[in-house]
């Protein structure tokens, strides 16, 4: 699906917004041209009016001044939490379909289009995309990728790298919870999941593939990153403890003890 054909509206909001592009971003100035680049390259090929918003997570590089230069709306979240990030963004979103996408992901025209199509048709309250990736990774991660994308549908899960959903159904249920530090975007998807349900609404992981990084096997090591993923499984109590979640908010070359000012991004 190369374009969405669907008439321009005047969103609930009052503005000459359908959707709304939202990414969080602590630190991005390498990564985010892209970002923004693809995101403008699929905008082009649909009918709908979008824009992008950019949370500035309390950015120390100059990740607000980049995402501006590529023509993104920037607002700032002063605390370092990615669900704050994410909810900050869209309190500020115009659109009434909102979608979340990583500073690390590039979004394709198809993608775009499905997930803005499924939105409109009015048959469903939000979803995910099927995950993939450009890096060189090993088999460890292929399986683990895959492993994802078989189970992810069947649970009703969205990636962090790129969650869609009604307006409606993001105030309707808080939006991203802040009582965690990681997997933010799972119990999003859950609550969204129960909230269309009850009116009728599908949660939609989409076939259409996300490109996202996995800089997280470069930052970290195998070891490092399946022990963590292991202890919230056994011990989901230790999302709620930013310590516990190091994976997501240090970066290499950070002391521990600087987690507490740094934020989490995948």
């Amino acid at each position: 699906m190369a374009s969405t054909r669907v008439s321009l509206h005047c969103s609930s909001r009052g503005a000459a917004v359908d959707y709304s592009i939202i990414i969080p971003a602590y630190n991005e100035e390498e990564l985010l041209p892209r970002t923004l680049a693809a995101l403008a390259a699929a905008m082009a090929t649909t009918d709908l009016a979008g824009e992008i918003v950019v949370t500035d997570n309390n950015s120390t590089d100059a990740t607000a001044a980049v995402a501006a230069a590529h023509g993104a709306r920037v607002v700032f979240e002063p605390i370092n939490q990615i669900s704050r990030a994410r909810n900050c963004g869209a309190a500020a979103a115009l659109g009434d379909f909102l979608i979340f996408v990583d500073a690390d992901t590039v979004v394709s025209p198809e993608l775009l289009g499905a997930a803005l199509c499924a939105l409109a048709e009015g048959k469903t309250c939000g979803g995910g995309a099927t995950i993939a990736t450009s890096d060189r990774v090993g088999k460890t991660a292929v399986r683990s990728l895959a492993m994802w994308n078989r189970l992810a549908p069947v649970f009703g899960l969205a990636a962090g790298c790129f969650v869609f959903c009604l307006r409606e159904g993001w105030e309707a249920t808080g939006g991203f919870p802040t009582s965690v530090y990681a997997s933010e975007e799972l119990w999003f998807s859950r609550a969204l999941r129960r909230w269309g349900k009850r009116r009728g609404l599908r949660f939609r992981v989409l076939p259409e593939k996300v490109d996202t990084s996995m800089r997280k096997l470069v930052w970290f090591t195998p070891r490092q990153v399946v022990w963590r993923m292991l202890s919230f499984l056994l011990f989901p109590w230790r999302l709620r403890r930013r310590e516990a979640c190091d994976l997501w908010y240090r970066r290499p070359g950070e002391s521990k003890g600087s987690q507490d000012k740094d934020s989490r991004h995948a």
